[in-house]
């Protein structure tokens, strides 16, 4: 049978575009299929500093092309992110259509932000497939959000009773994605008309979780007829196989000696991930609850905090300061002996997969989720943004493997004290064993869903022979 060829079209944000490239990786070295990655770009028409390593460490049989650059001069400043790029999505599909035009392509493969190329591939007589790099409840959600449209009056926020969907836990309105609590804003409406179009367009969706991850809302997906495709493949879990240069080496290399000299399990690894940052006063309070941890070690990868204070003006992210001068006068000093902080990056692979680490606090992206379940580190979620409360909350209540501060109602802060004591809950209490012991179970679990014989690999193996019969 001749080797597929397929095309991938990622979205730019990181959490999109990460796991669409580790899809191609696995397709690639475990099943002969080769890849065209398309990807889109704007300004300079060039690689972003994010996205250049992982292009740059593709293996054989995978290739990519940067798309002509669109504009986004007429962007108003204060658009959501999600605005943004839907807009560079939907711009550059006269440029995928170029791509594709005269070439011999066994299947089209997008996350959800580029839905609408389907139908370029629909044009062309090719089979093309939805990669979501969310959760199975995500997805459900994602697919339910029309007939919810329809039926919910008023913002999801303020609904008085939780929204129950097949096979999930009953979720708070206030806990559903960023973009749809909204709902006259234009990242909503461009949500909803994904949502529809995911119903409609795909031949299948392939799915980055696995049955015993969320057994209620995959079983839902397979066997309740939701609407959009009744294909649905759960091949998680998809992560990244190593780090790549993420950080400068010689970083890399001092925080894995550092990690090297601790003790086995007694590091808590704290990240917000590729776009995470936290209020100037929330910043404050983790590191003094930090200070108040005692002996408890830590890693902690630190940016610019993302709102004025009465000391610190609005700053860029892409700003040249420096996040050390944000942290409380001395405490790098203070806690030199047991921590590490590290500007911006981390080898977060690296951390997690080492031994020495015992606990993460981390925003509950799913990338991060995923990663840490892999290698079966207990959770502390905080979550900031896009779909991160609905994973926290399945990670808190629902599976049991993450501990959650607690915020105060009026201020929204959560004090040092509060995360002093659910640092030391994770590193050393009762509630931290309960969840270690969840997820060693649940990582045992990863190896068996992505071996040979997994299901997670013959799933995969399915979707690749309908490629196969494409091409035949």
């Amino acid at each position: 049978m001749e080797r597929p060829h397929i095309f991938m079209l990622p979205s730019p944000g990181m959490g999109h575009f990460i796991p669409l490239i580790e899809l191609a990786k696995i397709l690639a070295s475990h099943h002969r299929v080769s890849a065209t990655i398309l990807v889109p770009t704007t300004g300079s028409g060039h690689l972003t500093p994010a996205q250049k390593p992982f292009l740059d460490s593709l293996p054989n049989g995978i290739n990519y092309l940067l798309l002509p650059p669109v504009e986004l001069d007429d962007v108003v400043d204060d658009a959501r992110f999600e605005v943004r790029v839907l807009l560079l999505m939907s711009r550059s599909i006269p440029f995928v259509r170029d791509a594709m035009a005269g070439c011999r392509i066994s299947a089209f493969v997008a996350d959800p932000f580029g839905i609408d190329a389907f139908e370029i591939a629909k044009e062309f007589g090719i089979p093309s497939y939805l990669y979501f790099p969310a959760s199975a409840t995500s997805l459900v959600f994602f697919l339910h959000l029309p007939d919810l449209d329809g039926s919910v009056f008023g913002e999801f926020g303020d609904l008085p009773s939780p929204v129950l969907l097949p096979g999930c836990a009953p979720l708070h309105g206030k806990d559903l994605l960023d973009s749809v609590q909204d709902r006259k804003n234009e990242a909503y409406q461009w949500i909803l008309h994904l949502s529809k179009k995911a119903r409609v367009l795909p031949d299948g969706i392939m799915l980055n979780s696995f049955a015993m991850l969320e057994p209620g809302p995959i079983r839902a997906l397979l066997q309740e007829k939701l609407p959009g495709p009744t294909a649905i493949y759960p091949i998680g879990p998809v992560i990244q196989s190593g780090s790549v240069k993420e950080v400068d080496r010689v970083e890399r290399e001092e925080c894995l000696t550092w990690l090297d000299d601790q003790p086995d399990g007694s590091v808590l690894f704290i990240s917000f991930g590729s776009g995470g940052t936290l209020s100037y006063d929330q910043h404050t309070e983790l590191a003094l609850g930090l200070e108040k941890c005692d002996y408890i070690r830590f890693i902690w990868v630190i940016r610019i905090p993302n709102c004025k204070s009465s000391n610190r003006p609005l700053l860029s992210p892409k700003c040249d300061h420096n996040p050390l001068e944000f942290l409380p006068r001395g405490f790098v000093e203070r806690t030199k002996a047991r921590g590490m902080v590290m500007n911006w990056w981390a080898p977060q692979i690296d951390i997690l997969s080492h031994r020495s680490t015992g606990g993460f606090l981390t925003h509950c992206g799913w990338n991060s989720t995923l990663e840490a379940i892999v290698h079966g580190v207990p959770l502390i979620g905080w979550p900031l943004y896009a779909e991160q409360k609905m994973n926290a909350m399945m990670l808190h209540e629902t599976l049991e493997i993450a501990l959650m501060p607690q915020a105060d109602p009026v201020s929204g802060l959560t004090d040092n004290e509060e995360i002093a004591r659910v640092v030391k809950d994770l590193m050393e209490g009762e509630d931290g064993k309960r969840v270690r012991h969840r997820i060693k179970d649940l990582s045992e679990a990863t190896k068996k869903f992505n071996s040979e014989d997994g299901d997670s690999t013959k799933l995969l193996a399915q979707v690749i022979l309908k490629w196969g019969d494409y091409n035949n």
